[in-house]
């Protein structure tokens, strides 16, 4: 279900982060607990995980035994904690994800998705 009310105190900063499915579903399900990007964030605290329209690698969709289609996507499904950042490797960032917490009411953005964090429902607040 997708619902116009953003629901704006679970996540103060109204900041998101995109996310494929079914690594979205991994989070909320508590088995995945760090996110891998090519960018270091000095973002901490609770962010919106919205579910990109595109969808993870295959191997991974079997390992949950689902495929593309099974789960939501191109909405905010619920958000998680961004609690640190590690650098490994050369150019390779492990994001700490905590305390992820599922909506009953599946969350329609109004500006565009990007592929990294971005704010669903306007301008930053303070």
């Amino acid at each position: 279900m997708k619902t116009k009310n953003p629901g704006m105190t679970d996540v103060p900063s109204g900041r998101a982060i995109s996310i494929r499915q079914p690594y979205v579903e991994e989070i909320l399900r508590c088995s995945k607990k760090y996110e891998y990007r090519s960018r270091s964030t000095k973002i901490r605290g609770k962010v919106y995980l919205y579910a990109s329209m595109k969808p993870g690698a295959e191997s991974d969709w079997k390992r949950l035994k689902m495929q593309p289609g099974d789960l939501p996507t191109g909405v905010i499904v619920g958000s998680v904690e961004i609690t640190d950042c590690k650098c490994f490797g050369e150019k390779d960032y492990r994001y700490a994800l905590k305390n992820p917490r599922r909506f009953k009411q599946y969350l329609s953005r109004r500006n565009q998705p990007q592929p990294l964090f971005f704010f669903p429902f306007g301008q930053k607040r303070a």
